[in-house]
Parts: C-alpha cells; structure tokens; sequence
C-alpha cells in the first residue's frame, strides 16, 4: 500500500517534469516568425497553477524554483522576478490547497485567476520600476486574459490525460498524512 502511494507520488512529478519539458520545447522551435497582435496564453504558468491547486504534494517548491529559473534564463526574462513571484503565487495557493478542495470549481478558477492578475501586474511593476524595456500594455494582458481563460481548460486536459483530480477525502500521503 505504501510503495503504490509512493509510487504515484514520484509519478505525478515526473509527468509534471514531462509536461514543462514539452511546453518549454514547443514554446522554443520557431514556428512562426510574424509578429501577432495578441499573446499566447502561459501554458506553464496554467499547467504548474492547476498542478499546485489539484495535488500540490507532487509539485515542491523547489521543482517550482527550478522550472521557472530556467524558463527565466531560456526566454531571455530578468533572472528571478518572474520566478520569484510564481513562488509566492503559488505557495499561496498550496497553503489554500486543502480550502479549496470543496468549493465549486468556479470558485478555484476566480481564486487562479486573482492570482494570475496580481503577479501579471506585480511583474509590470517591477519591471517598470527598474526602467526595464518590456512588452506593450496591451500584449501584457492579452496574455493575462488568455491565461486566465485557458485555466479551465488545462485543468480539463491534465484530469482526462493524467488523471490529476482534488485529492479525496481521507486520502493520505506517502508519509501517511491526510491530504
């Protein structure tokens, strides 16, 4: 019984892995070279929300850390802030992870997108404070607004591809702590 529930443990965070290491990927081949009027939403910033939101036990913080200082260094984004405030975004969330696990998914999605609204605009901050050269306003919450409308979405891929669901109740942990 252990070694199953250890098992699936470890298996959520490698396809976590699996999944970033795929998005990273794709986002870096260049399909296309033409400039668009809209952003594309942040399917990592979406995938790692509703990992964290559905079973945050199989996404630490320091794998969290990891992903997104690298995405920081591949996509040429200032080292750390972006990071920085995924962090926090998402400890947040793990903190309210057992809270929101009997609410109404609307509920869950207006508490993501709260969040994915204040490190959007944290960031903007940040970056304007510093006199960082950055997108235009516009893109900025384009990509904000197609975040936020992909959440749902994403939530539906991972449950149906990975069978990543709220935990059930008197479910345990690999330490044998309920989830």
């Amino acid at each position: 019984m252990a070694d199953a529930i250890q098992s699936r443990f470890w298996v959520g965070r490698l396809i976590f892995v699996l999944v970033m290491l795929a998005l990273v990927f794709a986002l870096l081949l260049p399909l296309n070279t033409q400039p668009r009027g809209w952003a594309a939403p942040d399917l990592l910033l979406c995938v790692t929300l509703a990992w964290v939101t559905r079973r945050p036990e199989f996404v630490p913080m320091l794998l969290v850390a990891a992903v997104f200082l690298a995405t920081d260094l591949l996509f040429h984004r200032p080292p750390g802030l972006w990071t920085a405030l995924v962090l926090i975004l998402t400890q947040m969330l793990r903190a309210r992870a057992t809270g929101l696990r009997n609410v109404p998914f609307w509920l869950e999605w207006a508490t993501v997108a709260m969040g994915i609204v204040a490190v959007t605009l944290a960031n903007r901050m940040v970056l304007a404070a510093v006199m960082t050269p950055q997108a235009p306003l516009g893109l900025t919450l384009s990509q904000m607004l197609t975040t936020i409308l992909c959440y749902p979405v994403v939530v539906v891929v991972a449950y149906a591809l990975f069978g990543l669901s709220r935990p059930a109740l008197g479910e345990v942990d690999a330490r044998g702590r309920r989830l």
